[in-house]
This record gives C-alpha cells, structure tokens and sequence, in this order.
C-alpha cells in the first residue's frame, strides 16, 4: 500500500486499510478529539476521532515529518527513519 493509493478510498476504506494493516504508534487530544497515529510501512495515518458523539470524523495519510512533531514527546520518532 502508498500513500497515493491510500488516499483514493473513502474515508471508510482508510479506516479497514489502518486496522488491517497498522501499527499503531501513539494518541494525542486536541479539541476534544482523541488522535491515533499509525505507522503503515512507507507512510503515517492518523484516526480524529470524536468521543463526545462516537464519531470518526478524518482518517488522513501523510509522509511528512512536520505531522508528526504533536507526538515527539510521547516516543521517539527517530528511531523510525534512516537518517
């Protein structure tokens, strides 16, 4: 699976892909979501979930390495790439 391909399903979709085939890393709050961040090979996904109203509200992909700064202080993400 990449990123590009990841992206073409519904939101849905993304949501089996993740819990088929991640491994979940980390979570975060913010604005009253609950933010889990999965590791799913060669790209990062994160679950906004809501559980106020039970709802999931985004599943996203990304590659960036900004995204995953919220979670720095919870694990190290270094260890993850090949500098």
């Amino acid at each position: 699976m990449n990123l590009n391909l990841f992206n073409t399903h519904s939101l849905a979709g993304r949501l089996e892909i993740i819990v088929a085939h991640g491994n979940f890393i980390a979570y975060r709050g913010r604005r009253g979501y609950r933010i889990e961040l999965y590791d799913l090979g060669s790209f990062f996904a994160e679950i906004w979930y809501n559980p106020e109203n039970n709802y999931i509200s985004l599943v996203r992909g990304f590659k960036s390495k900004k995204a995953l700064e919220p979670y720095i202080n919870q694990i190290n993400l270094m260890e993850m790439f090949d500098w």
